[in-house]
């Protein structure tokens, strides 16, 4: 009894000390408020909204697996004669980058697991940015406030193909030096600065001593912590912009309708974290990635047969495999047209498209004000084509990296097969385009449609006079209400010429020509003007007071 009602004082003096603790601390830190506005926040429950939680667990997987993984490996150029328990390469020389690979592979306990753990994650990561990107971008997320967060998106997937590919390149087996063999050729086609930038990189002339201990710290470090840092970054403008969400009954630009973080969300989300790891483990377990054995070390007057590289960079493979190779001289250089475009321009276009797209939307744009609402991709017909034809483009640049590949198994001949990619290359994104423009229009139709006369029943009713008719009952609340509440943008209204001089009245027309052909498929939904009043005014963001009225 006595030792009972001792515990009891004791845990009596300890919490009434982490009271006070507490109370201290959150005098001179605002703790306490931090922490009860992230229990409360609000997090929409949308299927969609789990893409970029798959690339944070993701993260977490490469991080934990690559900790792992680093107390083994060897990054070093250095030769040895490989005597380990792989019996088709003892006796070679070989790195000690690449032996400690396949000492890692067959002799540490959990070696391969981890090591295709890792591998499979980075996969997944740079496939969830990607896909959360797209995300993003179709339903309009990127626009204002979110600019910002749209632009360090775009970076952290630049940042992960140069982590995938640093990591790819790392065990120095023959796969992995025939993509640093390109890219050192992608290196050199830069004008001027190429032969500088190569020897920087690989320490003197190709394949040199020194590329795998370089890229190794940017590999575990800078890039990682570049990586976290952005992650942060991007959490904590998510939590101070708040989540955009679908349109719905009690859904408008000034609120936001979900869960609280604690402790609904924070469960579901350590579940699928849980789930996220254990798929990854599946695929680590029962799928081969990278047999770094079968492909032997690197020796540059080699290639491996059937290589190809990670899906991520595949696009960049395709266009070097679809490029011409011609070259100009001019004033003592070489242009090599082949990497120099494939390599170089063609993903410098892509990326400053992505960084400029949320800036350019907005400059053609009527309504400068804030937005939170999801927009539904029918709704955006240019913005959604865009988007589809880009991935037309990507999607055939992937096939052609593997053109090789598609003619050996198919039976094809390979300069044909190489020209009618070149073929869809310039026609299938314009013809997606297009098809995708005329879809979201019939969409647009078919819920205007559905609003006006109702959705049809399994009833067949027969008229007087003999015909038949299928019989309409009135939508939902909830059907109706994302067919309705969504923003109808005309083009901005041209500006007066005497305003500026001619540069700027050029830019001006230039800018209402495009932004008439932007908005020029956006259907008006049968509303009065009262009603759409009252849709306006639940899209508005918390700062349409201190908006433009217009241009």
């Amino acid at each position: 009894m006595q030792a009972e009602k001792r515990r009891a004082r004791a845990a009596g003096r300890a919490g009434r000390s982490a009271a006070r603790s507490a109370a201290a601390l959150d005098a001179r830190l605002p703790l306490g408020e931090v922490a009860k506005g992230a229990v409360r926040k609000a997090f929409p429950d949308h299927w969609s909204f789990l893409l970029g939680e798959i690339a944070l667990y993701s993260l977490i997987v490469l991080l934990l697996t690559g900790t792992y993984l680093a107390f083994f490996f060897q990054p070093s150029m250095n030769e040895v004669v490989y005597s380990g328990s792989y019996g088709p390469l003892r006796g070679l020389r070989v790195s000690e980058a690449y032996a400690s690979t396949l000492r890692i592979s067959f002799e540490v306990r959990g070696g391969l697991l981890i090591r295709q753990m890792h591998h499979w994650a980075a996969l997944v990561f740079v496939a969830a940015i990607a896909v959360h990107l797209l995300r993003v971008f179709f339903t309009g997320a990127f626009r204002k406030p979110r600019e910002l967060n749209w632009m360090v998106g775009v970076t952290m997937f630049v940042l992960a193909l140069v982590e995938g590919f640093a990591g790819y390149s790392l065990p120095d087996d023959l796969l992995s030096g025939t993509g640093l063999r390109t890219a050192q050729g992608i290196m050199l086609s830069v004008p001027v600065v190429g032969t500088y930038v190569s020897f920087f990189v690989f320490g003197g002339e190709y394949p040199g001593e020194d590329i795998v201990s370089r890229l190794y710290p940017v590999h575990i470090l800078l890039v990682p912590g570049l990586l976290l840092a952005l992650v942060t970054l991007h959490l904590l403008l998510v939590v101070h912009l708040k989540h955009t969400q679908w349109p719905g009954p009690g859904r408008t630009g000034r609120n936001a309708v979900g869960q609280p973080f604690f402790p609904q969300y924070a469960a579901k989300s350590a579940g699928f974290f849980f789930l996220v790891a254990g798929v990854l483990a599946a695929l680590s377990a029962l799928g081969q990635i990278n047999p770094v054995w079968a492909y032997g070390p690197y020796v540059a007057d080699q290639v491996s047969t059937g290589a190809q590289p990670d899906w991520y960079v595949g696009f960049l493979e395709g266009a070097l495999r679809l490029m011409p190779g011609v070259e100009t001289r001019l004033w003592g250089h070489t242009l090599l047209w082949n990497p120099l475009v494939a390599g170089v321009l063609l993903p410098g276009a892509l990326f400053t498209g992505l960084y400029a797209y949320p800036y350019f939307e907005r400059w053609i744009s009527p309504d400068q004000g804030e937005q939170h609402l999801c927009d539904r991709p029918r709704h955006r017909p240019a913005r959604t084509a865009l988007a589809v034809s880009v991935v037309c483009a990507y999607t055939v640049l992937l096939l052609a990296g593997a053109q090789d590949l598609i003619a050996f198994v198919f039976d094809l001949p390979l300069p044909g097969l190489t020209w009618a990619l070149r073929c869809a290359l310039f026609l299938l994104p314009p013809a997606a385009f297009w098809l995708t423009r005329r879809i979201c229009l019939a969409l647009q139709r078919a819920d205007i449609e559905a609003l006006t006369h109702g959705e049809e029943t399994d009833e067949v009713r027969q008229a007087v006079e003999g015909g038949y008719h299928p019989t309409h009952r009135p939508l939902s609340a909830a059907r109706r209400y994302p067919l309705l509440v969504y923003p109808v943008s005309g083009p901005v209204r041209p500006a007066e010429p005497e305003r500026g001089g001619r540069l700027r009245v050029l830019v001006g027309r230039l800018r209402t020509a495009i932004s008439r052909w932007y908005y020029k498929d956006v259907l008006t939904p049968p509303l009065s003007q009262e009603d759409r009043r009252t849709v306006d005014a639940i899209l508005a963001g918390p700062d349409a007071r201190d908006a433009p009225a217009g241009d």
